[in-house]
């Protein structure tokens, strides 16, 4: 049966690998496939990249491509980390684990919490966030979380002078893991309250992306309340502790995919419906703003008329232009008057009278 169940494998395959090929453990050629799908799924939504910034026609969309691709290598990072949490952990898997499982985490769940902040300014009718702020956002977040596990690995090697994954035991790794995600779990909240406003908004088409966000956000806590919660039970049996990290990078990896990618994607694509959308390159004002925005022409319009009288040096042309203006209507336009004319026989009778 040993011979069976390894039929899969090749015969010179480390033995830290027969998860992705053993059938006595399918669930690992379950999460490998789904793995695979996600990594192959990833790249081709990164190819489609240079056909959605020529099809994108809004300006404040297209500023997020950019912010999509790093969330998208973070993404297909992620499952690509599921390969190591389904190999037995030793000396170079274990701190791969450590490391990395923070550091995409976060890079994914900033590059989230910029776009929903900027989402945020847009849903109100406000100026939305440049694009060098967005980016600095996400590379700035996902930056602390990349300190603390670097500071923590160096630390607790010199502390232990040999490989700290071998000196702690499973419940004290367990911890430690935990621990180091807690800048994590605050980015996930964060993201999680800043999404919660597309409720707050005028602009639908806006609110529309902040619920992908919030979606993702609901089930991407869901799950790693799941797999916290079975990796710190203590009379849970540690051997599936890989089972549990590999499933919960698989299951967040499609959230990502599904619930955030092929909306957004969508969404990009399809024809906005310009009454939901404040209007492109005007701030992003709101409508009480603009209503004094035609006054405020009509006045720049005749000031610009004076001016153009100055420059030309046409006062005479000008002065004459005003008069001809409050010239008062023409005669054939009033009402005539009558004429008193005297009559011949006036003077005659008078003349008669006389004599």
């Amino acid at each position: 049966m040993a011979t069976l169940s390894l039929s899969l494998c090749r015969s010179g395959l480390i033995s830290r690998y027969h998860r992705l090929c053993d059938k006595a453990e399918a669930w690992g050629i379950v999460l490998e496939t789904l793995a695979a799908a996600g990594v192959v799924t990833s790249v081709v939504s990164l190819s489609l990249f240079p056909l959605l910034v020529c099809k994108v026609q809004d300006s404040n969309r297209r500023k997020i491509l950019s912010l999509s691709l790093f969330f998208l290598l973070g993404v297909l990072g992620i499952f690509g980390l599921t390969f190591a949490s389904l190999s037995l952990s030793d000396g170079s898997t274990g701190p791969t684990r450590f490391f990395l499982f923070g550091i995409l985490f976060s890079l994914s769940l900033s590059c989230l919490l910029a776009h929903a902040l900027n989402l945020t300014q847009l849903v109100r009718g406000r100026k939305p966030l440049s694009l060098l702020v967005i980016l600095g956002l996400a590379v700035g977040f996902s930056l602390v979380q990349s300190l603390s596990l670097s500071e923590y690995i160096v630390l607790t090697m010199n502390r232990t002078n040999v490989n700290v994954f071998f000196s702690l035991s499973l419940s004290r790794r367990n911890e430690d893991f935990v621990l180091l995600l807690i800048y994590v779990l605050f980015l996930m909240a964060l993201t999680f309250l800043m999404s919660s406003f597309t409720f707050c908004g005028s602009f639908t088409g806006w609110s529309l992306s902040l619920s992908h966000i919030y979606l993702t956000m609901l089930l991407s806590i869901a799950i790693w309340v799941a797999w916290i919660t079975l990796l710190m039970l203590p009379d849970f049996d540690r051997r599936w502790d890989d089972t549990i990290l590999s499933s919960a990078l698989a299951a967040n990896g499609w959230v990502f995919l599904l619930a955030y990618v092929s909306p957004e994607f969508w969404l990009s694509l399809s024809l906005s419906n310009p009454m939901d959308y404040p209007v492109e390159d005007s701030f992003c004002k709101p409508q009480l703003m603009k209503k004094s925005y035609g006054v405020e022409n009509r006045a720049y319009s005749q000031e610009e008329i004076t001016q153009g009288f100055e420059e030309t040096g046409d006062t005479l042309y000008a002065l004459s232009l005003s008069l001809f203006q409050l010239q008062p209507p023409q005669k054939e336009f009033s009402i005539p008057l009558s004429l008193s004319l005297s009559s011949p026989y006036n003077d005659y009778g008078g003349k008669k009278e006389g004599s």
